[in-house]
């Protein structure tokens, strides 16, 4: 009876512990590979040998274990399974038994093994093995993520094994680079063959590969997806979500979904924090990111501080600003909450005082960053040079780049297309060629064509046998497999239509239809403007008439057709399509006003000119150098010098920073000063 009693027992002991697991999950606990399992009544070959590996594995005696392992005849696969099920346990020695064994010649795992393998790893929390063994089956051994889910799955044993292995696999998939399809499959044909559901962090780990791949259309579908099954989303699906907001500037939305965390009781950690603050400093409205800053620790409850990353966003984003004091008390107030600077913080106040002509204090910071230890990377030393030839201090940028190759900081794509686009842009044409040329020798130029759009755009300003030399970079370009993009084509067309060579144009347009390539505004807008200048203003108009048709019209457009009326004297054309730009705000701009300005001035009609300056300031539309030069040089023909000095300083007042040429050549000399200070 005693005996009866403990039965039953344990029958509804073990009732009540099946009631723990889903149905879905309760075949993956039921099934059970005995890997251990046979016992025999005379010991054989395979037992001897099974009891040696065991004691010495035990006592970690690996040189003898080496010897036993090191004939052929000794290990089987079955054998090897036994070791790995009787040691499941004890992660460490299965991992050196494995390794021994793998270096033995003439063995290779069987896929059962290794998912044996993988499953104790997962059970013992050794997640990163886990993966690195998953890795080596679908890249070094050749499987396929669903035969690596076969495996698993037929492999799968309660004693050693947890559902966990299933999450780690879509991990993998989604690891591996390339596309997201092998983690989807691993999660459908789990769901819809296995009937079993991966948890939430797998989804997460498939959906954070879909926004790394810049796949954001597909990653909502896949969310929305997600949802429909009836998951629960975390922290860090919540993430996901604002991050991909994010990439789509649309910070209201991302803004949104932070609100709707709090109110679910999802709370947001540093990660969410500093994707939404450096979301608003990417759309310029840094003062948005600093508020959030500020907020930090009431929004988490306390929970959440800014780290380092939150620190760098805001201090990139008031650089960008040009807002260095800021960002300069930012970087005072990291260090006194115990958060020093990094090389991001120090390469975004570099490039915050170059980018405002502060090359000497740039330098001063890069000394100091030393100074602390920290050595200079590609990213700043990219910074530096880039901004050194904009200045067209094209020494200093070769020696900083001979001091890049002597302190072996190894040059990137970005500071290949600096190299190259620098040399170009102050004349060094035939340098940037044989740079261009070396990369090619040594295979070290990417497949997107960025190198050769900036040597032919700067082939065709250069004007010294230009045309041949661009044919030259295409026929290269040819050579090595690459067709023509629709920047080449762009930048050809743009280069012809500047030139007059409308007929070359033209036949640069042609080719690009025939091979495919769909023309851009950026292309038409070219053309229109070539077309404008040259005399063609009525096939302009045509053109611009069948663009309309396609609503594909902007500003440019409009501007290169003013401007061809104006240069051709069609008063009535030019004021009608003013009227017709007025109607709506979003085709006037201060280029509009400056062609119309040019224009009025050419019939000496100075008060009509200043009227649409005026008219220019109330639509708020800023006055800039043109806009003074234009002015100030036609009425200098009209005006008296008391006249001339008032029209400068209602311009001053205005905001407009005179062109220092113009100021010197006129109005400098009326009031005794030689030169405008800036």
């Amino acid at each position: 009876m005693h005996l009866l009693t403990q039965f039953l027992d344990l029958g509804l002991l073990d009732s009540m512990f099946l009631k723990l697991f889903s149905t879905k999950r309760l075949n993956l606990f039921t099934r059970t590979l005995h890997f251990g399992g046979k016992h025999f009544k005379h010991p054989n070959l395979e037992d001897i040998t099974f009891n040696s590996i065991s004691v010495l594995l035990t006592q970690r005696k690996w040189n003898p274990l080496d010897k036993i392992l090191s004939s052929s005849s000794n290990v089987t696969h079955s054998l090897v399974n036994r070791v790995l099920f009787e040691f499941r346990y004890s992660p460490e020695l299965v991992l050196g038994f494995y390794n021994r064994v793998r270096e033995q010649k003439g063995f290779s795992f069987s896929l059962d093994s290794v998912c044996i393998m993988i499953h104790v790893m997962i059970s013992c929390k050794r997640y990163d093995d886990a993966l690195d063994l998953m890795s080596r089956l679908m890249q070094t051994t050749g499987y396929s993520h669903l035969e690596v889910l076969e495996g698993l799955w037929n492999s799968y044993d309660d004693q050693v094994s947890c559902p966990d292995v299933f999450d780690a696999l879509v991990r993998a998939c989604a690891l591996l680079g390339g596309d997201a399809n092998c983690a989807y499959e691993v999660i459908v044909k789990l769901r819809l063959e296995k009937d079993f559901d991966v948890s939430v962090h797998a989804w997460n780990n498939f959906l954070n590969r879909l926004l790394k791949s810049n796949e954001v259309n597909r990653f909502w579908r896949k969310y929305g997806e997600m949802i429909a099954y009836g998951y629960v989303e975390n922290v860090y699906t919540m993430n996901l979500v604002i991050h991909a907001l994010c990439k789509e500037m649309l910070l209201d939305e991302a803004i949104s979904v932070f609100y709707r965390m709090l109110k679910g009781g999802i709370y947001p950690n540093v990660v969410t924090f500093n994707m939404i603050i450096n979301g608003a400093c990417k759309v310029g409205d840094v003062g948005l990111g600093l508020k959030l800053f500020r907020k930090m620790g009431m929004l988490s409850m306390g929970f959440v501080m800014p780290n380092s990353v939150t620190f760098n966003c805001l201090i990139n984003g008031y650089c960008k600003l040009g807002d260095l004091n800021t960002a300069e008390n930012l970087k005072d107030e990291m260090q006194a909450l115990g958060i020093e600077p990094n090389l991001r913080t120090y390469g975004s106040l570099v490039d915050g005082y170059l980018r405002k002509g502060f090359t000497d204090e740039a330098f001063r910071l890069c000394s100091h960053m030393v100074d602390n230890g920290f050595i200079p990377n590609n990213v700043i030393y990219n910074s530096i040079i880039h901004w050194l030839y904009f200045e067209g201090d094209v020494t200093t940028a070769s020696i900083l780049l001979s001091h890049m190759i002597k302190t072996n900081v190894c040059f990137d794509k970005f500071t290949n297309s600096i190299l190259v686009k620098g040399l170009s842009r102050n004349g060094f044409l035939n340098e940037a060629l044989g740079y261009h040329k070396w990369l090619v020798g040594k295979n070290l130029v990417d497949k997107d064509r960025f190198l050769e759009n900036i040597l032919v755009y700067y082939l065709f300003r250069s004007g010294n046998d230009s045309v041949s030399k661009v044919k030259q970079v295409l026929d290269d370009m040819v050579d090595r497999g690459l067709t023509l993009d629709i920047v080449t084509y762009g930048t050809m067309i743009d280069a012809f239509s500047k030139l007059g060579s409308i007929s070359s144009a033209v036949r640069v347009y042609d080719d690009m239809i025939k091979t495919g390539k769909k023309p851009n505004l950026v292309i038409y807008n070219s053309i229109v403007d070539g077309l404008s200048k040259n005399v063609s203003i009525d096939v302009a108009e045509i053109m611009v008439d069948e663009l309309r048709k396609l609503s594909l019209l902007d500003v440019v457009t409009l501007n290169s057709l003013l401007n061809g009326y104006c240069a051709n004297w069609k008063v009535n054309e030019a004021l009608n399509l003013f009227s017709q730009m007025q109607e709506d705000g979003k085709l006037v701009n201060r280029v509009t006003y400056n062609i119309l300005i040019n224009f009025v001035c050419k019939f000496g009609s100075i008060q009509e000119a200043k009227e649409l300056m005026e008219m220019m300031v109330s639509q708020g539309l800023t006055l800039d150098s043109i806009t003074y030069t234009i002015l100030l040089t036609n009425a200098s023909k009209k005006m008296s010098a008391e006249e001339l000095i008032e029209l400068h300083d209602n311009l001053v007042v205005k905001g407009v920073i005179p062109d220092s040429q113009t100021y010197d050549e006129i109005v400098g000399p009326l009031i005794g000063k030689e030169s405008f200070d800036l």
